[in-house]
């Protein structure tokens, strides 16, 4: 079963992170590759991607041509979407775990961070029923 671990940070959390001296950011970058290389030893990672700055986002809807219309950052969201992994495991427990540890990574003065990660199953397709 494949699921993606989403990472999301506060509103200001982009800036707070830019923020950290430079060995506390050498620390999480070092951890999250670290991370990484240890999913595609382990088998399971499928995708992992980090995301760019909120401020570099846009909102995007066909017009009433099709043309796409955009729409500046998201001034009403709380948090963002900062990274996410997509894992192939066997069991949803096995997902938890890698988002446990992935949320153990470590923040200023190399604390663990113990930021919340989103578990939600990747459907192949639409439920059998709908079809």
């Amino acid at each position: 079963m494949k699921y993606i671990l989403m990472m999301n940070c506060p509103k200001t959390g982009y800036e707070t992170f830019g923020a950290w001296p430079k060995k506390d950011l050498q620390a999480n970058i070092a951890f999250m590759i670290g991370f990484d290389k240890d999913l595609r030893k382990e088998g399971v990672l499928v995708s992992a991607e980090g995301l760019a700055s909120p401020q570099e986002a846009k909102r995007v809807r066909a017009g009433k041509d099709g043309a796409p219309i955009t729409d500046g950052v998201f001034p009403e969201a709380k948090e963002y979407l900062a990274g996410y992994w997509i894992v192939d495991v066997e069991t949803p427990e096995q997902a938890y775990a890698i988002a446990a540890r992935a949320s153990a990574a470590p923040g200023p003065g190399g604390a663990p961070m113990n930021m919340p990660i989103e578990v939600r199953q990747v459907m192949s397709g639409p439920p059998e029923d709908l079809l």
